[in-house]
């Protein structure tokens, strides 16, 4: 009997990705539960675990090809014994003894056909829809949320036949074409895929829904650089390498818990502004692959030395390609540290569905003016992106006064920090 294995739902709102790495080829048997391919969703690599043994006659997506939740990745042809087995016994059988399947997420169904939306999924729980017994009208076969709202109100349309399906061509991967020429000479052609293209879908759905605006300032960190030079030994001794990012994250938390509206979502639904009452912050992590965004969890529990250390582990997960989709999500305000490449001012996209998100530039000496004598100090630039929907410009710029009042007098951030 052929299987026809589907991409499953991965949970977090993933409806797509891309196959990087096929650990097993066509021919090979295959065990219950064991990782068959890597897939590339919302720019983490997940590996995903067959949910039935048996031979593989067919891959149905290359590498570096994109596939959808429902669709086929691979068809297997399960053992001889199971085939043998009449199906109702065979049904009863594996219903009993065979462990639930399990997805990089968490357990899915237990019957592997069935696929669906996440939302459809979520509208099932919330009105007590089995979705095993709806017939779904998407592709593939899967439950759309109107299949959903049809069967809780008893209006479910059967689905419409499905013909035999002819033998699909594999799909073949994207690849760069080097020679070409256009009518001024000649051009490369590189497949936005991949963390690119994970980095194109969240900038453009951030643009589409928020009204943008950036202000500017500067924050005489002299004081704070003299910090950091001084504790850095004692950080290295520990084990961390310190840098400015920490300092940036706990001034920016703090002046979050004194501006709570900035530390929000909207809910463009329900037309409600969503206030996080946790501090998740992401930080914009340059990779080979592209920007990826890790999150550090519960800033306000954190000392700079714990911020110092987790920085530098996600740093080095997400250039390795190992930080786990956890480890991306659930931001609630994000710093752009682009001074690190020596950049000033910006105008930093807010990371959706952030309302805000802090940009920091190089520090760099200037002449400026200390109790009316001109100095040489260490100037940063800070650049602020916010929705105006939600925030007023006035609020704005007292949440970045606040930032550079932490920043300028680092006691401050001791002080204050539970």
């Amino acid at each position: 009997m052929e299987f026809d294995f589907r991409l499953p739902d991965l949970g977090e709102g993933i409806t797509e990705g891309e196959v990087v790495k096929w650990r097993v080829k066509e021919g090979d048997h295959v065990e219950e539960h064991q990782v068959v391919v890597e897939v590339e969703t919302d720019k983490a690599i997940v590996e995903v675990p067959s949910p039935r043994g048996g031979k593989i006659i067919r891959i149905n997506k290359r590498e570096g090809g994109s596939v959808s939740v429902g669709e086929a990745l691979m068809t297997i042809e399960t053992a001889e014994e199971a085939e043998a087995a009449a199906p109702e016994k065979k049904a009863e059988e594996e219903k009993r003894t065979r462990p639930p399947s399990v997805s990089v997420v968490g357990a899915l169904p237990e019957k592997e056909e069935v696929t669906a939306a996440p939302k459809a999924r979520a509208l099932a729980k919330k009105l007590g829809v089995d979705l095993a017994k709806v017939a779904g009208t998407g592709p593939g076969g899967m439950v759309t949320e109107a299949d959903v709202k049809a069967a809780s109100e008893g209006k479910a349309v059967p689905a419409p036949p499905r013909p035999a399906e002819a033998p699909r061509p594999v799909e073949k991967a994207a690849e760069a074409r080097p020679a070409g020429q256009d009518k001024y000479g000649e051009i490369e052609r590189i497949p936005i895929r991949g963390v690119r293209k994970a980095i194109a879908k969240n900038l453009i759905a951030s643009q589409k829904t928020a009204a943008f605006v950036t202000g500017m300032d500067d924050a005489d960190v002299t004081d704070l650089w003299a910090l950091r030079k001084r504790e850095a030994k004692v950080a290295k001794e520990k084990g961390a390498h310190l840098t400015f990012l920490p300092f940036f994250m706990k001034a920016a938390q703090h002046a979050l818990a004194a501006y709570p509206n900035v530390n929000a979502s909207v809910d463009e639904k329900a037309e409600e502004i969503i206030v996080k009452k946790y501090y998740n912050i992401g930080v914009a992590v340059d990779t080979p692959d592209g920007l990826m965004v890790s999150v550090v969890k519960n800033v306000e529990r954190k000392t700079i030395l714990d911020l110092a250390m987790e920085l530098q582990e996600l740093s080095v997960k997400a250039r390795d390609r190992k930080i786990t989709l956890e480890e991306l999500k659930g931001s609630t305000f994000t710093i752009s540290n682009y001074g690190t490449f020596g950049g000033t001012y910006a105008t930093p996209i807010i990371n959706y569905p952030n309302i805000a998100i802090l940009g920091t530039g190089k520090i760099s000496e200037r002449p400026w003016v200390v109790d009316g004598s001109i100095a040489v100090r260490k100037i940063l630039p800070i650049s602020f992106t916010f929705d105006h929907r939600v925030i007023d410009g006035a609020d704005a710029s007292r949440f970045v006064s606040r930032v550079i009042s932490y920043l300028e007098d680092p006691g401050r951030i001791f002080i204050e920090s539970a």
